[in-house]
């Protein structure tokens, strides 16, 4: 897909791609490897968009025709055993998957939900978790929070003095 059919001018190809930055932490690199094979199946994505409070999702994905999948990004057992709030997730979206890499012992994840085996670079679904279609109100609501929160990311990188939550520092 070239640059033009993303929508990226000369400006923001220099920002989103020679910009990107090499110090991420595990989680963020399999977010990266998942976002981008999702891209390749038409689904668009943000990071770490919070639907409610106390709550933040590695991965939002939005696909062609609307639908909304959930990515946990789990890059350790440590941090799959440590995490105690992922069914609070599986309310946001259409479809729920765990993203790992070719060292997690994935057996320990439920087999009712989705699996992808990620790295840095890519991702492959391994399993497609149980469709369980989202409320037209709460599919409202999901698809303006991730506009805002797209909208507000691209803002900050275009105006330092905007952050992920609309307010100057």
């Amino acid at each position: 897909m070239g640059v033009a059919a993303l929508g990226l001018d000369r400006c923001s190809l220099y920002v989103h791609i020679l910009t990107m930055p090499d110090d991420l932490m595990p989680g963020q690199l399999l977010a990266r490897g998942v976002c981008r094979h999702l891209l390749q199946h038409g689904f668009v994505t943000v990071e770490e968009l919070m639907p409610a409070p106390g709550l933040r999702l590695d991965v939002m994905a939005l696909g062609p025709k609307g639908e909304i999948w959930i990515v946990e990004c789990k890059s350790s057992r440590t941090d799959y055993v440590s995490d105690r709030k992922w069914r609070n997730y599986l309310e946001w979206g259409d479809r729920f998957f765990w993203a790992v890499d070719a060292d997690f012992p994935a057996g320990l994840l439920p087999e009712n939900t989705g699996l992808m085996l990620a790295d840095a670079y890519d991702a492959e679904i391994l399993r497609l978790g149980p469709a369980s279609p989202l409320a037209g109100a709460r599919r409202k609501v999901m698809l303006q929070k991730f506009a805002r929160h797209a909208a507000l990311r691209l803002q900050a990188f275009r105006d330092p003095g905007v952050t992920v939550s609309g307010i100057y520092p």
